[in-house]
């Protein structure tokens, strides 16, 4: 943390390139000076200075205070540029050179991590877009100096890192820190959270990634940020085009998407899919109160656009409740009778400056936060609503955000209303798509209980003979891992069937067991409902003929169950965030309805609770309408023992239990596919 406090408050700043008019040192140097900063040095072969900076040819020869070095020399140069920073006590250098691992070159990378080690120096790059720190008035980047403000990005690739930046003030959003990572052979998100966590210049940080070099500890340093502020990030590689392009552009494994998905939600931080987006919620965040609750009152002189916002808010899970009748008696009492006041409140168009004073300070006693509209024409003064707006703002600690529209004639009262901390919206929904998000992360943050990862101790699994783990051995692995089942017997042949039926009781079910037929309905080889020792050994028969050819070892045999609610459950590793654990609606919906949440593994109780009413189908299984409830107590308990079994036996590479039978007093595990990974 104290080098990363000196990479944006550093004492001294050397880039380290050609300062030749046109070059990179040199375009850096001037970016440097131009944005306020002075103590800042250049070396290079020559001892080339130019801007009235000084040029050295040695970094020692500087002799004054350095933190930082701004590496922009050639490839084949930077080595040798990192061993004299680190000789000469800099804390960070950031790698601006490109021609390393996004060329293939891993060997040269592979070097500066080893000198990096060697000099107790952290680097930021290779092929990076720099960094800024507008606190220190340090731009030490080629893109656009963004103006000072609360938000800070953090990215993975410099082109969309220039790309905020220059949107930045165009949006109406400051930038505390700016950070391009480029190749990140050291630091990246996981360090730099951390360090924003606690920067008092930050209240809200935007993160831009492509893939994740750690994934659990990705997301520790996600999680412990989430609990202090809000993080936006955007995720490339949502489709499988996508993950290509991100796969050739880092040279790492994109991973799942879904996955994403799922770590971000359980970390607590907003994933949105533009830059759009991303600005709307900091934007939002940087400026506005904490968003505590879910009642909005929606402001307008223009009833069209206050049910647009309505409708959006409510479909964003919001609350546009009619006012109490007090407050519904006051309002009338001030207004005109022609005003609406059922919320939204409709001022008219003769809605005035103290009109939307005294009825949003009003309304803030009873609602969590407020939309204001201003649907303006050329004869209204906007200015005059967006003051009386501001000031009721001004004396709540609830958020108020607004929507003037449209065009020039609102241009002077949008910069106003920014001035004063009132974010505005070109339209209502995307405001209160703000504000619905900022309830969702308040909630999250209020609701968290940090979880500890349990000790597992590696167990081996018990495979037959030849080294295999066919159902047999599968299903009693489940019940001797509290993972409940229904009875079973497996028949190896026609004696045994016999035997295992009347064990098992009719009627009951075969099941074909051979390591070459994973999908058994496919081959027609499950036979259901068989009533009589005559029938059992006539399907015996019929799935040894089908088996014919595929190693037929045998037939499982189960009671017949009643139909009832299927649930799917399966863990796979991914590659960046090791187990995760899959629960979906089974059955003939699994893939109409796609009901399917992912979750990391391992699942304490709470959690496998949480992903059980995260379906769209859990009112069905809690029992809608009068139907009975399946056991969703046991389904819980199964699921948290469930994603412990890849921690305790990592030979195993996936295990799908499809399906699993709810019923009223249990849930049963009635089919198990596992694969083991390759020795």
């Amino acid at each position: 943390m104290d080098k990363i406090h000196r990479l944006f408050h550093p004492a001294g700043v050397v880039v380290i390139g050609s300062m030749s008019e046109g070059k990179l040192g040199y375009e850096l140097a001037r970016q440097i000076l131009l944005g306020g900063y002075t103590s800042v040095f250049v070396v290079n072969p020559k001892g080339q200075g130019g801007l009235g900076i000084p040029g050295y040819t040695t970094i020692k020869s500087i002799n004054q205070p350095l933190d930082v070095a701004v590496i922009a020399s050639p490839p084949d140069t930077v080595s040798a540029s990192l061993i004299e920073c680190g000789e000469a006590g800099i804390s960070v250098a950031v790698i601006i050179t490109s021609g390393f691992g996004e060329i293939g070159n891993t060997a040269a990378e592979e070097k500066l991590k080893e000198i990096a080690r060697q000099h107790n120096l952290r680097i930021i790059g290779p092929n990076c877009a720099g960094f800024v720190s507008t606190s220190a008035s340090l731009y030490a980047t080629l893109e656009v100096r963004p103006p000072k403000g609360k938000m800070a990005f953090i990215s993975q690739s410099g082109a969309i890192g220039g790309a905020v930046l220059a949107w930045a003030d165009e949006q109406g959003v400051g930038v505390s820190k700016f950070v391009s990572y480029g190749n990140r052979v050291d630091l990246d998100e996981i360090e730099l959270l951390p360090y924003l966590a606690d920067d008092p210049d930050t209240r809200v940080a935007a993160l831009y990634i492509e893939s994740v070099k750690d994934g659990r500890k990705f997301m520790r340093a996600v999680r412990n940020f989430c609990q202090k502020k809000p993080l936006v990030v955007i995720k490339s590689g949502r489709t499988t085009s996508g993950q290509r392009a991100a796969l050739s552009h880092t040279g790492s494994l994109a991973g799942s998407d879904h996955v994403y998905d799922a770590v971000l939600s359980e970390c607590g931080a907003i994933r949105v899919e533009t830059i759009e987006e991303m600005f709307d919620l900091c934007k939002g965040f940087a400026n506005l109160p904490v968003m505590s609750g879910r009642k909005l009152a929606i402001v307008t002189n223009s009833g069209g656009p206050g049910i647009l916002a309505a409708d959006r808010a409510e479909k964003e899970g919001l609350f546009v409740s009619p006012p109490s009748e007090g407050l519904h008696r006051r309002l009338s009492a001030a207004l005109p009778p022609n005003c609406g006041l059922n919320n939204p409140l409709d001022l008219t168009v003769q809605g005035t400056e103290e009109d939307y004073r005294n009825v949003i300070t009003a309304v803030l006693k009873e609602y969590d936060a407020i939309l204001s509209i201003n649907v303006a024409t050329p004869y209204l003064d906007s200015l005059a609503l967006a003051r009386g707006i501001t000031d009721a703002a001004a004396q709540s600690d609830k958020p108020v955000v607004a929507n003037f529209m449209a065009g020039e004639i609102v241009t002077e009262s949008i910069a106003y209303l920014k001035n004063r901390g009132v974010p505005n919206y070109p339209i209502g929904e995307r405001a209160v798509s703000v504000l619905a998000r900022m309830a969702e992360y308040e909630k999250y943050r209020l609701a968290y209980q940090e979880e500890y990862l349990p000790a597992f101790t590696a167990q081996t699994l018990s495979k037959n003979e030849t080294n295999e783990f066919l159902e047999p051995d599968a299903m009693q692995w489940l019940a001797n891992n509290h993972i409940p089942v229904p009875q079973f017997f497996f028949a190896r042949n026609v004696e045994e069937v016999t035997r295992g039926c009347m064990q098992i009781g009719f009627p009951v079910v075969l099941k074909v067991v051979s390591p070459h037929i994973i999908h058994k309905s496919d081959y027609g080889g499950v036979i259901l409902n068989i009533q009589s020792e005559a029938e059992a050994i006539s399907a015996f028969q019929k799935l040894e003929k089908i088996a014919q050819g595929k190693d037929f070892r045998g037939a499982m045999i189960y009671p017949m169950l009643p139909k009832t609610h299927e649930i799917i459950l399966g863990f796979s590793h991914d590659p960046q965030f090791g187990p995760v654990v899959m629960l979906g609606l089974g059955g003939i919906f699994t893939e109409i309805l796609k009901d399917i949440v992912i979750r990391t593994a391992p699942l304490s109780a709470k959690r496998s609770w949480e992903m059980i009413r995260s379906l769209k189908s859990y009112p069905i299984l809690a029992g809608i309408r009068g139907q009975k409830p399946c056991n969703l107590e046991a389904l819980t308990s199964l699921i948290s023992n469930f994603s412990n079994l890849p921690w305790i036996y990592p030979e195993i590479k996936e295990v799908d239990l499809n399906p699993i039978l709810l019923y009223e007093q249990e849930v049963l595990a009635a089919d198990v596919r596992v694969i083991l990974k390759e020795q």
